[in-house]
């Protein structure tokens, strides 16, 4: 499989994974639609890659993108034939169950659920029509196991892999691939714009994330994965082996998990 004259379609392209995302797929010759809120930061994005005038812009808010499958469907339409969703955008959460709102579970949900399998099922048709496609779903190890600060987050994470599993299953027959990527601590900044129990923005970079994995080694990885067409890959450090550890001894990865700092 290559990225060269394919067009990607990459949600959350304005920082972190989805931003190296966009610059190692446009560097592969792919054509790149460029999908968060920050259109300014989009702008940015495009303007700092090779040839800028190959990728397009579209603005678009995972929260409230549920209510317009229609729409977007449309939208898509009109930039002809798409080959690959890389559905990475997302929101994360730093507070203990007890302390969080459920407002802030809701909006977490709605972003990260809801907001993902609504791009999905509005590209889902474009894919059928034109006999292929490839959906990349950016989960997390906290998607794998719950942890300290993640309740809602986890949850999202949980949820997708459900979703995503019955998918690939359903789909398969129609030659439209999916390959889940659960990265663990990856040097991005979704700490400090991860919400706290109130709502408001965390502000802080984690230890975790400032010590972890190079974003460009991370999404090598991931696009080696599409490539490939693996159904799950665990990407990080020696993070990743507790998903291990839990299949074969849950009483064991307990003991471990409990003594990992949160942040």
């Amino acid at each position: 499989m290559s990225f060269k004259n394919k067009t990607a379609w990459v949600i959350g392209a304005s920082s972190g994974i989805g931003e190296e995302l966009v610059k190692q797929l446009a560097k592969a010759g792919a054509r790149v639609i460029l999908s968060a809120r920050n259109v300014d930061s989009l702008n940015k994005v495009k303007s700092n890659l090779s040839h800028p005038e190959n990728h397009i812009v579209y603005p678009l808010d995972l929260e409230k993108s549920g209510n317009k499958i229609v729409e977007i469907t449309k939208q898509l339409e009109s930039f002809g034939e798409i080959h690959f969703l890389f559905n990475n955008g997302g929101l994360s959460q730093r507070s203990d169950a007890f302390d969080t709102e459920i407002t802030v579970d809701k909006k977490i949900m709605e972003i990260n659920y809801f907001g993902n399998i609504s791009l999905t099922k509005a590209i889902l048709p474009i894919f059928r029509k034109q006999g292929n496609g490839h959906i990349l779903v950016v989960s997390s190890i906290a998607g794998k196991f719950g942890f300290y600060l993640r309740s809602a987050y986890s949850a999202s994470k949980h949820a997708l892999h459900g979703f995503y599993e019955s998918l690939r299953l359903e789909e398969e027959k129609n030659n439209i691939h999916v390959t889940i990527v659960c990265p663990g601590k990856i040097n991005t900044p979704i700490s400090t714009n991860a919400l706290t129990g109130k709502g408001d923005a965390h502000g802080v970079m984690d230890h975790n994330q400032e010590t972890g994995m190079p974003v460009e080694v991370c999404v090598k990885r991931i696009l080696r994965a599409v490539e490939k067409n693996k159904f799950e890959v665990l990407i990080g450090g020696k993070e990743t082996f507790a998903v291990r550890i839990k299949r074969l001894s849950f009483s064991l990865f307990f003991k471990i998990i409990k003594r990992q700092n949160a942040t």
